[in-house]
């Protein structure tokens, strides 16, 4: 059975009722569709590029079989990034070891430096030298590097340092399994260009931007010698926070370059490791071209394992209750059922 055959129910077929239902209302439920129990974590403060801490929490269960390496999208924490809970509550019942982590100014992270977000281009690092430290701690290879949404590129990064022998990374390229993301960014710019283009799309990316700029508030609070209260001020998009607070630490001079340099479907032919990829038609947050550019780069890419969807929205994929039964799920989180049933064979 292709896992292409995806149904949601029958009023969520609307990419962007499936993303608003999530978000606004699984979202409050979750916990009563699932049976396993929260993992027993401990916390732990990795250092990740560039010396800066990176807070997260790990959980080993006996004879694990590997360990999965996760964080979630552009905002949230791990207090509340519930969808990150529910893979490592199947993870761990599955056999895996889990790390789960805030990335760069999100969270605990956010507390412990000011350093900012840079869409995996000091984050994938921060995924290998996790997995590394995490490997010293008694959690086995192969390591799995998972997210979605933004978290999916930064993954996707990941396994491309991870890959790399040549960067000298303290973790063996032997031991990186690879990875699998649920649908990520690929495309800033195109994406946004097309959200802010249509009025429901405005409504989401201000959504976004709000906690964005909230997060930088934050972040000023926690570091206020490291920020300037005017450009936090000014910062009132998407765009606006990537031009006004992040190109300049990281040495562009636009965000169109900085957006380019970060741009996920341009590593796709590079990987060497197995990386599965889940990626709904109807998602409402990226320019639907990007299908086609992912169909055609997939025969590029031969350890990429490709799944478009007609349906799924974003981060949503919900399935019904017929869908449920046809695949034998014992809940309605496909995306993350598909991605471990994938994952199974590999490690």
């Amino acid at each position: 059975m292709s896992p292409d055959s995806y149904q949601p129910p029958l009023l969520l077929k609307n990419g962007l009722a499936m993303t608003l239902y999530a978000a606004l209302k699984a979202s409050q439920r979750w916990q009563t569709t699932i049976a396993l129990p929260e993992p027993p974590y401990y916390s732990c403060v990795f250092a990740g590029a560039g010396g800066v801490p990176i807070f997260g929490k790990m959980a080993l269960p006996e004879r694990a079989r590997a360990t999965i390496v996760a964080t979630y999208g552009i905002t949230g924490t791990l207090e509340n990034q519930w969808y990150l809970s529910l893979l490592g509550r199947k993870a761990y019942a599955q056999g895996y070891g889990v790390v789960l982590f805030d990335w760069r100014a999100h969270g605990h992270t956010a507390v412990l430096s000011p350093t900012l977000t840079s869409d995996g281009l000091h984050e994938g690092e921060d995924f290998v030298r996790i997995a590394a430290q995490a490997q010293k701690l008694g959690f086995p290879a192969p390591f799995w590097f998972s997210g979605y949404s933004l978290g999916g590129q930064l993954a996707l990064w990941a396994v491309a340092y991870g890959q790399n022998r040549e960067l000298g990374l303290p973790l063996d390229p032997a031991d990186v399994g690879g990875g699998f993301v649920i649908c990520p960014n690929l495309d800033s710019e195109r994406s946004l260009s097309y959200i802010v283009g249509h009025p429901l799309g405005r409504r989401l990316e201000q959504s976004v931007a709000k906690e964005l700029g909230r997060l930088a508030a934050e972040l000023s609070t926690y570091h206020p010698e490291s920020f300037d209260p005017a450009a936090i001020a000014r910062a009132k998009t998407i765009w606006g926070f990537d031009h006004e607070l992040t190109i300049g630490q990281l040495g562009f001079a636009t965000v169109s370059d900085y957006y380019t340099a970060t741009n996920g479907l341009r590593l796709l032919p590079t990987l060497t490791k197995p990386v599965f990829l889940l990626y709904a038609a109807d998602d409402p947050m990226f320019d639907p071209a990007i299908v086609s550019d992912l169909r055609r780069l997939a025969p590029q890419s031969p350890h990429l394992s490709l799944h478009v969807t007609d349906h799924g929205g974003h981060v949503g994929y919900i399935s019904s209750e017929a869908c449920q039964r046809t695949w034998g799920d014992p809940d309605q989180w496909w995306a993350w059922n598909r991605a471990l049933d994938w994952l199974e064979p590999q490690g």
